[in-house]
């Protein structure tokens, strides 16, 4: 790091407060909004959409050779940076921020799914569609706990992962119809509607749905209350549950952008 770098942290998210103490201990100097005209690296909220925090006018407001970095950018917030003649990184990007994001991720999903079931999770069958990181995160974590989880995806490889970090049972996401009888409890994964009116149909009475997907999740929602099921969409957990871990997460993240960055200049 060069002496005498200069953060804008922008935003009052939780998360943010805590990454800016991680760079400040890294020996940036660390300041608000206020500091965007004099500030080398603009730290910006996650998600980062135009109406974000002035993104606009803070961006005009910007010195000539600013970074600024956000997370979940939009293509608007892209044009809006453009325009602006800053360039701006997603740090959300970053691989090792999915995956360390969902730890709290998973651990909030457990802590939700004890306040919204009436029985243990241990012995009881469990179905966790999608096994990316947090799918993962969150399956081996219950399996852990004594729960029979079955993990239902597209790749093949996914699936004997699963079995071999411990599920009970791997399945094709396409048997999702023909397995949902055996499940009073799910937790979604995938982006992208799986958990279908015809899914939903074939689950027991009164099941429960947790559906950690970003917007719009991967569950029919309206068929889902119109079965009389619980379908909550849990969005944004490390942010809810774990304010502090997922700052630091997200400073790592963007600690290793400006190291790589140094590196590459120096190449």
């Amino acid at each position: 790091m060069e002496r005498g770098k200069r953060f804008a942290v922008v935003g009052a998210d939780a998360r943010l407060a805590a990454a800016a103490q991680v760079l400040a201990g890294a020996g940036y100097t660390v300041g608000g909004a206020e500091q965007t005209a004099l500030a080398d690296y603009i730290l910006l909220p996650l998600p980062l959409d135009a109406q974000s925090a002035g993104l606009a006018g803070l961006l005009r407001a910007a010195k000539p050779g600013a970074l600024a970095l956000g997370g979940r950018v939009s293509a608007e917030a892209k044009r809006i940076a453009r325009e602006a003649g800053v360039e701006l990184v997603d740090y959300f990007e970053r691989p090792e921020l999915t995956i360390l994001n969902a730890i709290p991720t998973a651990e909030g999903c457990i802590s939700l799914l004890m306040q919204n079931r009436r029985r243990t999770l241990w012995s009881e069958p469990v179905l966790v569609t999608g096994y990316g990181p947090v799918g993962q995160a969150v399956a081996v974590r219950l399996a852990a706990l004594g729960a029979h989880v079955t993990v239902a995806t597209r790749r093949p490889a996914q699936r004997a992962l699963a079995l071999a970090l411990g599920a009970a049972a791997a399945q094709p996401i396409s048997r999702l119809e023909a397995i949902a009888p055996g499940f009073d409890t799910v937790v979604n994964t995938v982006p992208a509607l799986v958990i279908t009116e015809g899914v939903l149909r074939r689950l027991p009475p009164a099941s429960l749905i947790l559906d950690l997907a970003s917007r719009p999740g991967g569950t029919d929602f309206a068929a889902a209350e119109k079965l009389g099921h619980r379908a909550l969409a849990a969005l944004s957990l490390p942010g809810r549950c774990a304010p502090e871990s997922a700052g630091e997460y997200l400073a790592e993240a963007v600690l290793g952008i400006l190291s790589e960055r140094a590196e590459e200049e120096q190449a």
